[in-house]
């Protein structure tokens, strides 16, 4: 038997899981730097566009990867969480990494992280977390393939989250709010502290539109910096916008030139501004913010986004939708969305939030954001244990505004699937829809439940 035979993506992620989980964040950055160092520093072995903020991180990294892809270079992404495989976090050229791939380098790196969880352990402090292994696996797997750029998405934070051992290119701060209060704080000028240790001397920072307190810190760490900045709204944004079939047409006016008539096939304004900050941060990685990009190649580069788990219509007859809202901008930005792009008379939604997560303050954004638009709701949860049980997340819907009478509890997911879509199909005129939203692990096991 060798090797490669010992191991499987399954045995790989369960080793993973044994480790502190995704939650369980350690404000540290020496035992990053220590695997990197042992293992030659493959956090330098190309450039990055690392991008970092509250809402949109994915959506962005995905829009970049794909006009990246367009100009003919060789890309990895690194984004969490994933929705249904370990491996979609590492991504080359738009596909999860190969099975073989992860199973051989994990193989081939795990010697030296276990010389890292023993140089921690002798010093009484805990082995490496399962981000921090999971990231150190991803900076070798793109310096194995190798790829021409890297779009690394931070996992929390910024200064102290795993991969800020790499020097952005150019760094991204997609828009600002409160979240993770308890690890970052409860303050927006605190959390964009955290988000601002991003930014790098040599690099480039472009931000969306942000709440003046947050605006101000970004601004301020890139001139102690000095660091090139450019802001939505000031130097580059979404100048036309109208809905199309399948998505939107998009007039961007960005910081070397004006793209007319873009084709995005994602919904909502979200996803406009989104795309505005990707191409902005392309022309500062591509031409220092001053060379203007080919339209055809930048369309061709749009044709292929996709963002599963983002607004993301999985059946039909009625139409369900399964959302990552989680936390109340994100709800709110979704919700303009699905009342903007979706014709429904009739709402039903299926909600699951995670433990971490301000749930009573989303389920009033809920609750006010559709209106008479939605009679019924159902509270249930994922399998993950940081799920808020369902009995207790009913309980608080209660508190939080709703009718008893048009809430229904159920811990099993599919329970809660059937229900909806029979309250969903019994709407008159037949304008009923479901929307699945709270939770990332939510909308993972409803996607693979509904066969996506």
């Amino acid at each position: 038997m060798t090797d490669i035979d010992a191991f499987s993506v399954e045995s790989v992620y369960a080793e993973l899981l044994g480790r502190a989980p995704e939650n369980k964040i350690e404000p540290r950055m020496e035992p990053m730097r220590r695997a990197m160092e042992i293992l030659g520093e493959p956090n330098r072995a190309c450039p990055v566009i690392h991008i970092t903020g509250t809402n949109g991180k994915t959506s962005t990294a995905r829009m970049l990867e794909s006009l990246l892809l367009a100009h003919d270079l060789r890309v990895g992404r690194y984004s969490s969480p994933h929705l249904s495989k370990v491996t979609e976090r590492i991504s080359i050229d738009g596909e999860p990494v190969a099975d073989e791939t992860f199973v051989r380098i994990w193989d081939e790196i795990r010697p030296y992280l276990l010389m890292v969880d023993e140089e921690l352990e002798g010093r009484g402090e805990n082995r490496l977390t399962y981000f921090e292994a999971l990231t150190v696996l991803g900076f070798a797997v793109f310096a194995d393939e190798p790829v021409d750029v890297v779009v690394l998405e931070v996992g929390l934070g910024g200064i102290t989250d795993a991969t800020n051992v790499a020097d952005g290119q150019v760094s991204v701060v997609t828009p600002i709010s409160l979240d993770h209060t308890d690890l970052l704080g409860d303050r927006v000028e605190d959390i964009a502290a955290e988000k601002a240790g991003i930014i790098k001397p040599g690099g480039f920072l472009v931000s969306a539109v942000q709440p003046m307190e947050a605006a101000q810190v970004l601004l301020e760490s890139a001139r102690e910096q000095d660091v090139p900045f450019r802001f939505e709204g000031v130097e580059f944004g979404v100048e036309k916008r109208a809905l199309a079939v399948g998505g939107q047409q998009l007039t961007i006016r960005s910081l070397a030139g004006r793209y007319e008539d873009l084709l995005l096939p994602l919904h909502g304004e979200h996803q406009a501004q989104n795309l505005a900050v990707a191409i902005a941060a392309l022309e500062a990685f591509l031409g220092g913010g001053e060379k203007e990009l080919d339209q055809e190649t930048l369309q061709r580069g749009l044709e292929k986004v996709t963002s599963p788990g983002r607004l993301e219509t999985v059946r039909t007859s009625p139409t369900i939708i399964v959302d990552a809202g989680h936390n109340p901008d994100g709800l709110r930005a979704s919700a303009d969305a699905v009342k903007e792009t979706f014709g429904f008379s009739k709402l039903v939604l299926v909600v699951g939030i995670l433990r971490e997560k301000d749930a009573e303050a989303m389920l009033v954004e809920l609750r006010e954001q559709y209106g008479d638009l939605v009679d019924d709701i159902c509270l249930t949860q994922s399998t993950s244990p940081r799920s808020i049980p369902a009995g207790e997340l009913g309980q608080l819907a209660l508190d939080a505004g709703y009718a008893e009478e048009d809430v229904y509890v159920t811990e099993k997911l599919d329970d809660a699937l059937d229900w909806a879509v029979g309250r969903a199909d019994a709407t008159e005129d037949f304008g009923g829809g479901v929307l699945v939203t709270g939770s990332i692990t939510l909308v993972a096991e409803a996607r693979t439940l509904l066969g996506k």
